[in-house]
C-alpha cells in the first residue's frame, strides 16, 4: 500500500473542508455499537476528525476524549460541539504515540487504522495497547478491500495480523462506511460530487489482554 499520509496533508484537507469522510453525523456503524452496549467506561475517540462521535458519546453521558493529529480538525470539532451546545473535550495528539498508560476502557477508531502503512501499523497498534486498560475494548471501523477505492483499504488478513500478540479478536464483521463523494473520487466512482455513499468496511472488536 501507499505510505502513511502526513498529518499536514490531513490538516490541509480539513482546511479545504473537502474531506470525504466528514458527513456531518456519526457513522451508522458507531451508532449501532453504542446501542449494542459495546462502549463503556472511559472512552478515547482516536482520529476524531470533526468530532461527530465524541459529540454523540458526550451527549449520551460518556466520559470521552476526542483526539486528532490535525489541529484544524480539532478546531472544527470544538466549533461543532459548541454549535450543538455540547461540552465535548478534544485535544491534538499523535495516534502513534498516545502516551497514555492503560487509561481507557474503550477506544473507538473510525477510519484511522486503514491509513497506516506496513511500517506504521504496528506502531499504531502498540500505541493503542498502551492506551487501553487490560480487558478494555478497541473498536475499528476500516474500509474493506472489497470496496471501490474510496480511500485506503485493508483486508481481513491485515487486521488479524495486526491484532495478534496482546489482543483477543472477538469480532470481525462486514459493515459499511458512509462518506461523501468529492472531486478526488468522482471520476473513478462515476458519481456526482456530493453523493453520499456507503462503502464496504470492516467492523472489528478486539480486547486488550
Amino acid at each position: 500500500m501507499e505510505s502513511t499520509p502526513t498529518f499536514s496533508r490531513f490538516d490541509e484537507v480539513y482546511k479545504s473542508r473537502s474531506a470525504p469522510w466528514v458527513i456531518g453525523a456519526p457513522q451508522p456503524a458507531v451508532v449501532e455499537l453504542e446501542r449494542a452496549g459495546l462502549i463503556r467506561g472511559r472512552v478515547l475517540d482516536v482520529g476524531c476528525g470533526t468530532g461527530e462521535h465524541t459529540i454523540l458519546l458526550t451527549r449520551l453521558g460518556y466520559d470521552v476524549l476526542g483526539v486528532d493529529a490535525a489541529p484544524t480538525a480539532v478546531e472544527q470539532a470544538r466549533e461543532n460541539a459548541a454549535g450543538q451546545g455540547v461540552d465535548a473535550r478534544f485535544e491534538v495528539a499523535d495516534a502513534l504515540n498516545l502516551g497514555a498508560e492503560s487509561t481507557y476502557d474503550t477506544i473507538v477508531d473510525s477510519a484511522l487504522f486503514h491509513i497506516f502503512d506496513d511500517v506504521d501499523r504496528p506502531r499504531y497498534v502498540a500505541s493503542l495497547h498502551a492506551a487501553c486498560r487490560p480487558g478494555g475494548l478497541v473498536h475499528v471501523l476500516a474500509l474493506s478491500d472489497k470496496g471501490r477505492g474510496f480511500g485506503p483499504e485493508v483486508s481481513d488478513t491485515v487486521i488479524r495480523d495486526a491484532f495478534g500478540t496482546g489482543w483477543t479478536l472477538e469480532s470481525l464483521a462486514e459493515t459499511t462506511y458512509r462518506g461523501v463523494v468529492r472531486e478526488m473520487h468522482a471520476e473513478a466512482l462515476g458519481l456526482p460530487v456530493g453523493t453520499v455513499v456507503d462503502e464496504p468496511a470492516w467492523l472489528v472488536r478486539v480486547r486488550r489482554v
